[in-house]
């Protein structure tokens, strides 16, 4: 079981990975609206990449929340955040974008983290919370979406960080929403809480890196999705909802984490292809702007 669970994990790291590159294309040929634009999702719904990488996104959804069921929350995020190493390797193969020896180097580094979370990880059930536990979860989501729509009215940099950041605690609560829900029948689901958090979280951070990544700094809006992602799922599921390793492997479980986390972060260009690759040198790779 615990093995299927890590394959559902990296099984999700690649249908994001895949789906980031659809995704990312779509945003930039779409025109730009003012501030974070709801409408922005119904003008890319229009968009056949984006309406592939959608269905990609929720088959990696699916099979991130399958992987919940028994692996630690700093697993399972852990290998999602590889999803820019599965994006890199897609790039080379694809757009013939050339990697240099230290990304090459950070892609080997995610995949060696991810086997060393895999060697530590310990089995896990469901985490059993109160109610209250998940109505904050849920008021929490709610100040992230204030959060990132205040975020929308920045400029240059400081708007691509806090719409990452807005996006990546969405996308973190997501994975903690679905890490506490108890049963998946249909008629519990429709009265827990947490289900309306994963729901609200996935939205919310939806529409903030899509927003991010058509207007403003790819690896600023990337890299703190990815630490937003990655760290606060972590610490929730160790500090509040009881996620261990194996016996003896804690030290290992931090290395691999360390690693993955750090290899993804290099990878940050990655998070987004240039809208028109046919006019961008291969040499340079995924090129941002700053707006």
């Amino acid at each position: 079981m615990l093995v299927l669970s890590l394959l559902g994990a990296i099984a999700a790291a690649v249908c994001f990975g895949v789906a980031s590159v659809m995704q990312a294309v779509a945003a930039r040929t779409t025109p730009v609206g003012a501030g974070v634009d709801p409408r922005l999702l119904v003008r890319l719904l229009r968009r056949v990449p984006f309406v592939l990488g959608t269905g990609l996104d929720i088959l990696g959804f699916f099979a991130e929340l399958a992987a919940l069921r028994s692996l630690p929350l700093f697993v399972v995020q852990a290998a999602v955040a590889a999803n820019l190493a599965v994006t890199a390797v897609v790039a080379v193969r694809v757009l013939h974008v050339r990697l240099s020896g230290s990304e090459w180097a950070a892609v080997a580094a995610v995949c060696a983290g991810l086997a060393m979370l895999g060697l530590s990880a310990g089995h896990e059930n469901p985490a059993a919370v109160s109610l209250r536990f998940k109505l904050v979860l849920l008021g929490c989501v709610v100040v992230v979406g204030v959060g990132g729509a205040v975020a929308g009215r920045l400029r240059g940099r400081a708007r691509s960080a806090v719409l990452g950041l807005a996006a990546g605690l969405g996308f973190g609560f997501v994975a903690i929403g679905s890490r506490v829900v108890r049963s998946l029948a249909p008629w519990d689901l429709l009265r827990d809480p947490a289900m309306y958090v994963v729901a609200a979280g996935g939205l919310v951070a939806f529409l903030f890196f899509t927003t991010a990544l058509q207007r403003g700094s790819v690896t600023v809006t990337t890299g703190t999705v990815v630490v937003a992602e990655t760290l606060v799922p972590a610490l929730v599921g160790v500090l509040l909802l009881g996620d261990r390793t194996r016996h003896g492997y804690v030290g290992l479980a931090a290395a691999g984490f360390a690693l993955a986390v750090a290899g993804a972060l290099i990878l940050a260009r990655f998070g987004e292809p240039p809208a028109e690759p046919a006019e961008t040198p291969a040499s340079r790779g995924y090129a941002g702007r700053d707006s």
